[in-house]
Formats: structure tokens, C-alpha cells, sequence
């Protein structure tokens, strides 16, 4: 767990969640962040004899998504960096691995997002559509590769979340003709295809940046790691 944390300090703490772990779960035996950033806290001195941590979720990652999470040491650090986020003022950043090209270099999408709890699935509606929320992002293209040998483009994007709906960068791209690859829920046949054929086996998305306010002393934080899944290295490297 050590080698994942990016920043600690008495307020909060920042860690990198591999893809195929969940962020939190009432899974038994399931390994999650934050049952294993609990074990790691309590064995520091100034837990010791103290009970369990307080630990305080403020956002959450999919489980086959990777990326930058941010959690509070404190109650009072916790309202704080809720309230950026329910504001905007805390800004989450994503590479996404597409199948094929972007649509355009830059866009900003505006959709309306229906979850049903039962499928654990969302959908775009209409705006009147009853539960629907409304879902903004904005993508821009990277690069666009060949996988030579298969003879098809797929392309990565960054993707600024302006708003937090669930499932809502996989469901938006794919949408509007961009699915990701790795995404079995959202990204029909042909993703599902060379997804299998290229091992890429979690959705190819991940939380690479986060600029927030420290929740106490006000200054402007920023954190930023590079995805480590192979499906992104050759769009940092040399190619596919």
C-alpha cells in the first residue's frame, strides 16, 4: 500500500488505485482501498491504542478503473474537499484508451444519465426522462495509433469530469461513438473483440490528475501519476 500513496499528511491522504480493486466494499475477503489504507494507518504510532481510524471516502473510482484518490484523516477535512467537489473546485482528469479516433480534437459533451440500481448499468435519456441527472465532460484528443498487426486505430483521450454520474465517462464516450476499450458493459462487440485479442483486461480509463485546495491551509495541490496498465504505455512511448 505504501508504494501507492502519492501525499499524506495529518488532513488527508492521496493514493493511486490500481484497476480491479474496489474503492470500498461490504464484500467479505474482497480487498478494497480503504479497508487496506485502514490497516496501514493503524499500524503508525500515532494510531496505536486508538481504535480504528476515521477515514473519510470523498470520492470513489470504478473497480476496473485506475487512478488518484483522495481521502480525509479528519471529519472536518472531509466536509472541506466534499464541498470542492460538490463545487468544482476540485478537478479530476482522465486518459481514456478509445477504440478508433476521437470524433474531434476537443468537445465538450452534454448528456442526461439514468442509473438503474438494478443492473447496475446508465443509460442516456432524454432530459425529462424521470431520474435522469445531468452529465458534462469535456474530452481532447492525444494520439491515435495502429495496432499494426490487427489493422485498426484506437486513440487516447483526456477527459476533464465536470460532473460525477456513475459510469459516466464510459457511458458518455460510448455514446458518441468513442467506446473504451476493456469496457464489456459499454462498449459492445467489436471492443469486446480486440479488447480480448490485445489483453487488455479493465477498462481502459484512469484518474491520472487531481487539482484541489488543501482543506485547511487553502493552497492549491496538484497530483498527477501516469497510467501503468500496458494498454497505455505505447501512446508514452514509442507505439503499439
Amino acid at each position: 500500500m505504501q508504494k501507492n500513496i502519492i501525499y499524506e499528511d495529518e488532513h488527508m491522504i492521496v493514493v493511486f488505485k490500481p484497476a480491479g480493486i474496489a474503492t470500498q466494499t461490504a464484500r467479505i475477503g474482497q480487498q478494497d482501498m480503504v479497508s487496506e489504507l485502514k490497516n496501514y494507518l493503524v499500524k503508525k504510532p500515532e494510531y496505536r491504542g486508538k481504535g480504528e481510524p476515521y477515514l473519510g471516502v470523498v470520492h470513489r473510482l470504478d473497480q476496473p478503473v485506475s487512478g488518484l484518490l483522495t481521502f480525509a484523516k479528519t471529519k472536518k477535512a472531509a466536509a472541506d474537499l466534499s464541498s470542492q467537489l460538490g463545487s468544482g473546485k476540485m478537478h479530476k482528469y482522465y486518459y481514456a484508451v478509445i477504440y478508433g479516433a476521437s470524433c474531434k480534437e476537443e468537445e465538450r459533451l452534454e448528456n442526461y444519465l439514468y442509473k438503474d440500481a438494478k443492473t447496475n448499468r446508465s443509460t442516456v435519456v432524454k432530459e425529462d426522462f424521470p431520474g435522469a441527472k445531468k452529465a458534462s465532460l469535456i474530452y481532447k484528443k492525444v494520439k491515435t495509433l495502429m495496432i499494426l498487426e490487427k489493422g485498426q486505430e484506437v486513440s487516447l483521450v483526456e477527459v476533464e469530469l465536470l460532473t460525477g454520474r456513475h459510469h459516466q465517462i464510459r457511458v458518455q464516450l460510448a455514446f458518441h461513438g468513442m467506446p473504451l476499450l476493456g469496457d464489456s458493459k459499454y462498449g459492445g462487440e467489436n471492443v469486446k473483440r480486440l479488447s480480448m485479442e490485445i489483453g487488455c483486461r479493465n477498462v481502459a480509463l484512469c484518474a491520472y490528475k487531481q487539482i484541489l485546495e488543501h482543506p485547511v491551509t487553502g493552497k492549491k495541490m496538484v497530483f498527477e501519476r501516469q497510467p501503468e496498465e500496458k494498454i497505455f504505455l505505447p501512446f508514452f512511448t514509442r507505439g503499439i
